[in-house]
């Protein structure tokens, strides 16, 4: 099949979240699976070092609103053998950020990713036209979303090019004032209940929703909790109308997270001699400044430093975890100044024991994960969540609340660890975040660890099962890959 994706990230070039990540690795599945996949992306500043573009000689024009926009497209290859094109529009994507700047959204979002949505689907009609059309195009989170509402009156008669829509995190829904609408190339005919309206504002998200032919989102247990009160945060009704919503869990590119293989890393190890991460574990301890002859269990915390990752339940465990146990603790991401003010303090408030990675790089994210004992991921929702699945590849055992693919991903160890792939905690409190961490370090002492740590090691989160689920997808709405499905 030919696929289409369109999204705004795409790792290691665009990277916010894990959004990033997955587009970046699965159109790689798909390939292997023999399907033909092309990324559709804005030109940011980040793509003009390490790849070569060539420009396409005739522009795309389209209006939207009273707005005539002149788009250039730019086509490349990624070194994964994926197409790349790059939608320019000067003032539109040549600026710092992917969503906005220091914090703030850009006031013109709506009418950034609209441009980006519309052009998307301009491809995909001149593509229908030309006979080759793509089969599917596969829009991920609310910035792409309105690609579905365009298709279908920009599609030649007849044409079988079908949509799905994959939600991320719907927390994240691009509302806007109700006096966008015409700025999207709409009219006010779309600006009802059963369309973009939502309390009095234009909701991008919903939109999406509602005009795909498949939604999909990125665990089961997500698609589950979307459906409930306050989960789908005032979509729920919206979502229930188009259940069931295929929930399929994100998985791990083996290619860039592998110990065995992993540059980064002081030294590398597998399942089965997983010896070498005692190596690792020193050296992540020198390098963050921790005393070399730390016995006491490194606790790691990796991600956006946001109410949603639950932060706040670490920062609120560690002085009882400092005074308990001889533990020592890294925090790496970036976030809010109020957050990074208190977690600044408590790391010097530590003596030492607390170390805080602001902005750490990718390379040092991949030694955290082979250098850590244990990986806290205690957000209060999780739609998939990366961090444990990268954990427990690298022998890192994740301590997890139980929500979203959290739950899909981590099974919680019995206490003898003959079974589980990591510690599950249920309220979203500080002390129940403390009392699993601390189950995990008395788990540390057993014999029984490395068992555990080769268990996790060994779990099977590659690509491919997920790609799999995708085809399926995209088979059950394209006349092509139903033709072709065996």
């Amino acid at each position: 099949m030919e696929i289409l994706f369109l999204s705004t990230e795409l790792a290691p070039f665009v990277k916010v979240g894990g959004l990033a990540d997955v587009v970046a690795a699965l159109p790689k599945a798909l390939r292997a699976l023999g399907h033909r996949v092309t990324i559709v992306l804005p030109r940011f500043p980040a793509f003009e070092q390490g790849l070569m573009f060539a420009r396409r000689l005739t522009p795309l024009t389209f209006s939207l609103g009273d707005r005539t926009f002149e788009v250039t497209v730019f086509d490349g290859r990624l070194p994964s053998q994926i197409d790349l094109v790059l939608i320019d529009v000067p003032g539109l994507y040549d600026r710092p950020g992917v969503y906005g700047e220091r914090g703030e959204d850009y006031a013109d979002n709506a009418l950034r990713f609209a441009v980006l949505s519309r052009a998307a689907a301009e491809i995909a009609a001149q593509r229908a036209r030309s006979g080759a059309p793509f089969d599917i195009v596969h829009a991920h989170d609310w910035p792409t979303g309105l690609v579905s509402a365009y298709l279908p009156e920009l599609l030649p008669e007849g044409a079988k090019t079908r949509s799905v829509f994959t939600i991320h995190n719907v927390a994240h829904q691009g509302v806007f004032p109700k006096e966008t609408v015409p700025q999207l190339g709409f009219d006010w005919g779309r600006f009802t209940v059963d369309g973009l309206e939502f309390y009095g504002k234009t909701n991008l998200l919903k939109q999406a929703i509602l005009s795909a032919d498949v939604v999909t989102t990125v665990s089961a247990t997500y698609a589950q909790e979307l459906v409930t009160e306050g989960q789908g945060y005032q979509l729920e009704g919206v979502i229930r109308s188009r259940a069931p919503i295929t929930g399929i869990v994100n998985g791990v590119d083996y290619a860039v997270w592998n110990p065995a293989t992993d540059t980064a890393i002081a030294a590398r190890y597998d399942a089965e001699d997983a010896s070498n991460r005692a190596r690792c574990r020193g050296a992540l301890l020198h390098e963050l400044g921790f005393p070399v002859d730390t016995t006491g269990g490194i606790v790691a915390f990796v991600g956006r430093l946001v109410a949603q990752k639950g932060v706040d339940l670490l920062l609120e465990a560690i002085p009882r975890l400092l005074r308990g146990t001889e533990s020592v603790v890294v925090i790496a991401g970036d976030g809010d100044e109020a957050t990074v003010a208190r977690i600044t303090q408590q790391a010097e408030r530590s003596h030492g024991r607390v170390v805080f990675a602001r902005a750490a790089s990718e390379p040092l994210v991949h030694r955290i994960f082979a250098g850590a004992d244990i990986v806290a991921v205690p957000s209060r929702y999780e739609p998939c969540g990366l961090v444990q699945l990268y954990a427990q590849r690298y022998g890192a055992v994740p301590v997890v609340r139980a929500t979203g693919g959290l739950v899909d991903t981590v099974v919680d160890c019995d206490a003898a660890l003959e079974t589980g792939t990591g510690f599950v905690f249920e309220e979203p409190t500080g002390e129940a975040l403390l009392n699993a961490i601390e189950r995990a370090l008395a788990a540390r002492e057993s014999e029984e660890w490395p068992r555990l740590v080769r268990r996790i090691m060994r779990l099977d989160r590659g690509w491919e099962r997920p790609a799999r689920r995708y085809e399926q997808v995209y088979r059950s709405l394209s006349p092509a890959g139903a033709a072709g499905a065996t």
